[in-house]
């Protein structure tokens, strides 16, 4: 079988929240990342879907969530991306720390995270053999598990950042990694390279960072580049304030037929194609239970709205449009914050 395209990376990630309101203010507001999209969850139209990204829903910046009130707080274990974390531009940690302490929102002590590059290694991790980056650990409302890393913004990022809320030079920028815990990352690690991400040298911690020892893997793009796995045995559990998928880029239809074929053949049971009308979709869970999604680039957010109002509407795809008035009657009422609407704090 010919090889797949490589992945260039993360494409997206979907988490489980609580509350509609609370999750839209955080996310928007505290965080200032755009709603690019409110829809619902097309497998259980009676609860949304919210997508935050940057200002264009640029793949590999898309943060989005099902409001699921019902399930219990979560917790994560083994066969669960544990972590999540974005991009900033350096030297915006202060800005972040002095926001997180003005909002409310818990956050741990900044470490240094430090990555070996091994010398045959072609992916475009980082510059020169050994690369330290700056890692800010936080939570959202419902205790989801977050990082921001200061990395240096390249002039030529696909990246647009959302300025509504945080300037331009702290906004962040798309996806930095997701770490997986895994009872045994061996598998993962096997299927990673099928896929077409390179293993990257021992990763590190300085500064007192509350680390596990990690494998660090690289796609072939510049945002949401790496795949970070950590031997556990922790017992975890899905509900509030964990990840439900975590979603990698095949940009095109081949791309995305091939890397099916490539992991069917690796001893996975991937679905079909699936259209989720901003994207084409196949999943299957790894090795180590982590279900993963395979998402096309196209016809992205734009395909049903202006880019100047994206998010401002209920979008109800397919046939779902002919249910607007009964999926309505079962959603809360939210309102999207607005930067003449900013508070203080919250």
């Amino acid at each position: 079988m010919t090889d797949p395209t490589p992945t260039p990376g993360i494409h997206h990630v979907t988490c489980i929240a609580s509350d509609p309101q609370g999750n839209l203010d955080f996310w928007v507001e505290t965080l200032g990342l755009r709603l690019v999209k409110r829809s619902i969850n097309q497998d259980d139209p009676g609860t949304y879907h919210f997508f935050f990204a940057d200002a264009e829903g640029t793949p590999g910046t898309s943060m989005t969530f099902f409001p699921w009130r019902d399930l219990p707080q979560g917790q994560a274990g083994a066969g669960q991306a544990a972590r999540t974390a974005f991009r900033v531009p350096e030297g915006s940690l202060d800005y972040w720390e002095a926001r997180f302490e003005e909002y409310g929102v818990d956050y741990d002590d900044r470490f240094e995270r430090v990555v070996e590059r091994p010398e045959d290694s072609t992916a475009r991790a980082n510059d020169g053999a050994r690369h330290a980056e700056t890692v800010l650990p936080f939570r959202d409302p419902d205790g989801l598990a977050l990082e921001l890393v200061a990395v240096p913004i390249p002039e030529d990022d696909p990246t647009v950042p959302w300025t509504a809320f945080v300037p331009e030079d702290a906004a962040i920028r798309g996806f930095h990694s997701v770490t997986l815990w895994l009872s045994d990352p061996d598998p993962t690690a096997e299927l990673l390279r099928t896929m077409g991400m390179d293993e990257l040298g021992p990763v590190t911690s300085e500064s007192g960072g509350p680390e596990r020892e990690r494998r660090r893997f690289a796609g072939s793009g510049p945002v949401g580049t790496y795949v970070d796995l950590v031997r556990s045995t922790d017992r975890g559990r899905q509900g509030h304030g964990t990840v439900h998928h975590v979603a990698f880029q095949t940009p095109t239809d081949d791309d995305q037929m091939a890397m099916r074929a490539a992991v069917r053949e690796a001893g996975l049971n991937p679905t079909r194609q699936i259209d989720r009308h901003w994207f084409r979709s196949v999943y299957f869970r790894e090795f180590g239970g982590v279900l993963f999604e395979l998402a096309t680039s196209d016809p992205g957010y734009t395909s049903d709205e202006p880019l100047d109002s994206l998010g401002e509407r209920l979008v109800l795809p397919g046939e779902f449009e002919r249910r607007r008035e009964e999926i309505e009657s079962q959603l809360t009422d939210v309102t999207v914050p607005r930067p003449e609407s900013a508070t203080e704090g919250k």
